[in-house]
């Protein structure tokens, strides 16, 4: 049997490579997701399904080019996927349209995420629009990968083409996946140096910034354990400070002391523009981070500092003393 506990890069990242064979370790927030994980050190998502009579194993992708919740939240659409037969259809439809179904009935996303991911689309596959989804070639889009300009925007974009291709197969609008004979982009990770000594000054750095939103913003970065575009969006009425929660999720103490301070005279926790809430204070971060000495140093890696040093614990009481212990250790 499997060992069961509920997936967090934390432990994932920590989990031993086997001395032979394979270990398998299974999700205990979604158990129909497993992982492989072999002597090398590769850790693959995968589920079993048994069909026609076969038991199938179904890789869903690599840890942790894959991530957590993209992977859990694959398992019912590739369950479902591996049991239907493929119909075939016959009249052709173009790309572009094609493109729209899938993100019609494939996407799941907010809106302004949904926005972005549309322009990104425009912008790199408008040469593919005119063409048929049954007559694209690999060199039509070995092509257009070959134009996308920085390594990471490419391989998120030959991911989407493998899914959109992937839906076009399932649908029997292609015979063929041609994304399958087109290599993946290999793309070097940026070394995260962020630590405890770093993270204590980038602290003293965001006390030191003069405008209270951003600061109260960016401070809530390292107590809110939420990455920034919900900090960002944080709204009052989401706010219960009589059982310090946030929705659904529980407010460290330093967390909570710094928005009880805060003036609560709008919609939003952190004003942006035009009355909006905050979204992208790039120009602000970058100041912060120069003081700190730390110039390469995202809101992003604070997030995922933070997430891979916190115990989870899916009792929000003991979460909340797991938070507050963190934050006690890092800042004594």
């Amino acid at each position: 049997m499997a060992h069961q506990f509920f997936f967090n890069s934390y432990i994932l990242d920590s989990l031993p490579a086997p001395e032979t064979g394979f270990d398998v370790v299974q999700d205990l927030s979604e158990p129909r997701l497993r992982m492989y994980i072999t002597q090398r050190g590769v850790k693959s998502f995968f589920v079993r399904k048994r069909v026609n009579g076969h038991d199938k194993r179904i890789i869903i992708g690599k840890y942790p080019e894959t991530d957590i919740e993209d992977a859990r939240a694959k398992v019912a659409e590739v369950l479902d996927n591996a049991s239907k037969k493929i119909p075939t259809r016959r009249k052709k439809i173009l790309f572009k349209n094609f493109v729209e179904l899938y993100l019609e009935h494939k996407v799941r996303r907010s809106e302004d995420s949904l926005n972005k991911l549309k322009r990104a689309i425009n912008m790199h596959f408008k040469d593919l629009f005119d063409k048929t989804i049954q007559d694209l070639t690999v060199s039509d889009l070995q092509k257009s990968l070959d134009n996308i300009s920085g390594r990471a925007m490419a391989l998120r974009m030959q991911e989407l083409l493998q899914s959109i291709f992937n839906y076009a197969l399932n649908m029997g609008y292609r015979k063929d996946n041609p994304m399958d004979n087109i290599a993946r982009i290999t793309v070097v990770r940026r070394e995260r140096k962020l630590n405890k000594s770093g993270l204590q000054k980038l602290l003293s750095a965001i006390k030191k910034e003069k405008d209270i939103n951003l600061r109260s913003a960016f401070l809530m970065l390292i107590y809110g354990f939420a990455p920034k575009t919900k900090i960002f969006k944080m709204r009052w009425e989401d706010l219960d400070f009589n059982h310090d929660m946030w929705g659904d999720m529980p407010l460290s103490d330093r967390g909570v002391l710094l928005l009880q301070d805060l003036p609560q005279d709008g919609e939003w926790v952190f004003m942006g523009r035009g009355r909006f809430h905050l979204t992208d204070p790039r120009t602000a971060w970058k100041r912060v981070v120069k003081n700190a000495n730390m110039p390469n140093v995202t809101m992003d890696d604070v997030h995922k500092f933070l997430m891979h040093a916190l115990v989870w614990n899916p009792d929000k009481d003991n979460l909340r003393c797991n938070m507050n212990d963190l934050l006690d250790e890092l800042f004594a």
